[in-house]
């Protein structure tokens, strides 16, 4: 009798194994498409990683769809949650209403957002959606003070500030940023736009420009595909001899800002890892431990949040400050704020 218990229990744990399968993973993008080689493509590296990682197909186990407008959104996502797959995920707080409208739809399907907390009307979390932020304010005040200490050392007054739409979210970036910059050099000038997009590399451009004229020698921008723009407007100046710099965000974007072999118009990044929380609650999910209706809030204790690792147009003395002013931040004994000086 006992013998048989044992056998029975090996055959339905097989079972289960054999009829588990591998986890898909759906992903839709925000306005700027998949390539926008800042927030959607990052979010989409940490699909592939997981992908790679667990020997999944592209296009079949893991796949996108693009969204174009916000009138794409739920389409998108009921499209992925129509073929059941494990988790579907979308980048960026614009996702907000689309998410409370599927993830009710659609109870038992499992998602993650990115860059936003997803409540009910009674202000509670939707416990089949897990929330993914993050402390922008921290990582920007890194890449300030890399930016202040820059136009100081090269006796410049002034650097800007390009966001893509006015939201609270955003923000937190001029926040962040300001803060560092006037950290370091307190008589330094924050120029402030804001192009109402996060898919127009034009506008990014036309703004950079503007403030590239307004005598602003760094640039930082928190506008996705708009921010393009921005990068090309510094190599296009700098290749002419008028030497000037952008900071990327959400990934490296160094590689972006190269204009000759070996040199980058980017002096650094805002690293946002949407690419490790895409990854991690990937890996939550396939483990059978995804984090319905919580938040996981990525910061620079936990490295969510930073520069890159390498940074070959930061001096050795910028590198070392920026290293001091994270270990205070992190520690604890130094608060950001999330709310940009007027």
């Amino acid at each position: 009798m006992k013998k048989n218990l044992i056998r029975a229990f090996c055959a339905m744990t097989l079972a289960t194994f054999a009829f588990a399968g591998p986890t898909k993973v759906g992903f839709v993008t925000d306005v700027g498409g998949i390539d926008d080689k800042s927030f959607n493509q990052g979010t989409w590296e940490g699909v592939k990683a997981f992908g790679k990682e667990n020997k999944l197909k592209e296009g079949k186990e893991i796949k996108y769809l693009q969204s174009t407008a916000e009138a794409d959104y739920v389409p998108n996502l009921s499209t992925l949650a129509d073929e059941n797959l494990d988790l579907i995920i979308a980048s960026g707080f614009l996702f907000e209403n689309a998410m409370i409208e599927v993830g009710g739809k659609y109870p038992k399907q499992k998602f993650l957002i990115i860059d936003s907390v997803v409540k009910d009307k009674a202000g509670k979390t939707l416990p089949n959606v897990a929330n993914a932020v993050f402390a922008e304010h921290e990582g920007s005040f890194l890449v300030g003070v890399a930016a202040g200490l820059k136009a100081k050392a090269d006796k410049k007054n002034a650097v800007g500030f390009v966001g893509g739409m006015k939201f609270a979210l955003i923000e937190k970036f001029e926040a962040g940023f300001q803060q560092g910059v006037k950290a370091v050099f307190p008589d330094c000038k924050v120029l402030v736009d804001y192009a109402g997009s996060f898919g127009d590399p034009g506008k990014g451009q036309a703004l950079a420009a503007k403030q590239y004229g307004a005598g602003a020698y760094v640039v930082f921008h928190a506008a996705g595909g708009t921010g393009n723009g921005v990068i090309k407007e510094a190599k296009e100046r700098t290749q002419k001899g008028d030497v000037r710099w952008a900071i990327g965000v959400d990934k490296d974007q160094f590689s972006d800002g190269v204009y000759t072999p070996g040199k980058s118009a980017v002096l650094t990044s805002m690293m946002k890892r949407v690419d490790v929380a895409a990854h991690d609650v990937a890996v939550m999910t396939r483990d059978g431990k995804f984090p319905g209706g919580q938040v996981l809030t990525f910061s620079l204790k936990n490295k969510g949040v930073g520069i890159p690792a390498h940074n070959p147009n930061l001096s050795a003395d910028i590198l070392k400050k920026v290293a001091e002013f994270e270990t205070k931040i992190a520690s604890g004994k130094l608060a950001v704020s999330e709310i940009p000086a007027k």
